[in-house]
């Protein structure tokens, strides 16, 4: 577990900016009121939203913070403290299911804008699931950007995997159609294929999304089915937006969210958890294949308020 330790305390250090952000004005407030009236809760809730936890988390966490208040008769203010943290992860757990792919042989479909680690992220996944034991093969079918297929067979050489790619700018669902073979002849656990996303010209993402979705029930109809989006943690509301506009075009099971280090809107993560229904997967916060990491509410919130969980 020393993996975990040093990922938790990079993730405090990450998450360095985000803190000051929320925990100190929120610690201001504990100490500022000396009775729980409505200004009390209007200034949680404040830096909540300012926090980027988004409305409808922060809407949530305070009603639940006052429920408990009243069912446990509490008064003083400082007493909050636990029960906020308690409800913020609370909004946030991922659950027992959340990572059911590693069980069985399985597709893992990476989407995401360019910029925002999306083939890195492709690259360290495929270094954990292999360091997990499991035989994964790659799909390079982001043929529109030169560097993908390069920067993913880096990865792939990193990581130990077969890679499976087509020339810049040939069909992305030929490459897919390749990879499944190789991914049935060889026996490959996971297929985990990086794809193109241009969000600019969503028809086009529809319409390439859709292709590989059809060859993948038609080519590969007994393999469990996992799409994820990669976000910019560093994007805040920003990165709310282009999951929704993912989620207009295609089934997206969960989230990873990159470059949570120095960013002062990791609140971003509870957001998009609450406002639409995924579940953030693996966070990063770093460079290497390490700071990829399965999100963990409890030690995620654990990082945010900087509670050692010993």
């Amino acid at each position: 577990m020393e993996e975990k330790k040093g990922f938790f305390k990079r993730l405090v250090a990450g998450l360095t900016k985000t803190r000051n952000n929320i925990v100190s004005g929120i610690d201001a407030i504990f100490r500022g009121f000396s009775s729980i009236d409505d200004d009390f809760y209007d200034e949680i809730e404040e830096i909540l939203v300012m926090g980027d936890i988004g409305i409808n988390a922060t809407t949530s966490i305070i009603e639940d913070l006052k429920a408990q208040v009243k069912e446990k008769n509490i008064k003083e203010p400082s007493e909050c403290k636990q029960l906020l943290i308690d409800s913020i992860k609370q909004q946030m757990n991922v659950g027992e299911t959340a990572y059911e792919f590693e069980n069985r042989r399985s597709v893992v479909l990476v989407i995401g804008v360019n910029g925002v680690g999306k083939t890195t992220s492709v690259g360290k996944l495929a270094g954990k699931l292999t360091d997990q034991g499991k035989k994964v093969i790659l799909a390079a079918a982001d043929t529109f950007r030169a560097a993908a297929g390069e920067q993913l067979t880096e990865w792939a050489r990193r990581a130990g995997v077969d890679i499976i790619g087509g020339q810049e700018g040939s069909d992305p669902g030929s490459v897919v159609y390749d990879a499944i073979a190789a991914a049935k002849a060889r026996k490959a656990d996971v297929l985990l294929i990086d794809t193109a996303g241009r969000l600019h010209n969503k028809k086009n993402l529809m319409n390439e999304l859709g292709k590989i979705n059809r060859i993948l029930e038609r080519e590969y109809p007994e393999a469990y089915r996992e799409t994820l989006v990669v976000l910019d943690g560093t994007t805040g509301q920003n990165a709310l937006a282009q999951a929704r506009e993912f989620k207009e075009v295609t089934d997206i099971t969960g989230i990873i969210l990159t470059k949570l280090d120095g960013t002062a809107k990791g609140g971003i993560a509870v957001a998009i958890h609450s406002e639409l229904g995924i579940p953030v997967k693996y966070i990063g916060v770093g460079e290497s294949i390490e700071d990829l990491q399965k999100f963990d509410a409890d030690e995620f919130v654990n990082a945010l308020f900087d509670i050692s969980n010993e």
